[in-house]
């Protein structure tokens, strides 16, 4: 049976600085991902601290907002078969240097701070998240003709 699950997924300064918007939405899709919803964005202040809340009074809360807010982001929906643990597993560790080759994070980056991508770590964090940057009807449900090929 399948498990059905949307998630967000931020392409952060760096990697839009980089160029990397492509190959990030790229290994999603290879993963057999699929996206239902997609924004170019600068984010504030006020919703960087709303997005990262959960780490306000934190030592490292000033520099992660300052960053986020530092250029532009691409911020994603997307949605599959146990899609959170499957964007976290291509993601790979948050620290570059503990990634495994063939993650993300593992053949892009080589710094904590600039790793790339955010992805939510879990059901309450994809909810939570998915509702800072979209409203429902931002979030497209569609099918892939596809998809009988890559799930059950």
């Amino acid at each position: 049976m399948a498990d059905i699950q949307r998630t967000f997924v931020a392409v952060k300064p760096d990697g839009i600085q980089r160029g990397l918007i492509g190959e990030v939405i790229s290994r999603f899709e290879q993963r057999g991902l699929k996206i239902v919803g997609i924004k170019f964005l600068q984010m504030t202040r006020e919703l960087a601290e709303k997005h990262y809340a959960e780490h306000k009074g934190k030592p490292f809360f000033e520099s992660l907002v300052n960053f986020i807010i530092s250029g532009p982001i691409v911020a994603m929906a997307w949605e599959g078969n146990n899609a959170i643990q499957l964007v976290r597993n291509t993601l790979g560790a948050t620290n570059p240097s503990a990634a495994a080759p063939g993650t993300i994070r593992g053949d892009l980056a080589v710094d904590m701070g600039r790793n790339i991508v955010h992805a939510s770590d879990g059901p309450e964090s994809a909810i939570r998240e998915l509702g800072i940057f979209f409203t429902e009807k931002e979030l497209l449900p569609w099918t892939r003709s596809t998809e009988p090929w890559i799930a059950e």
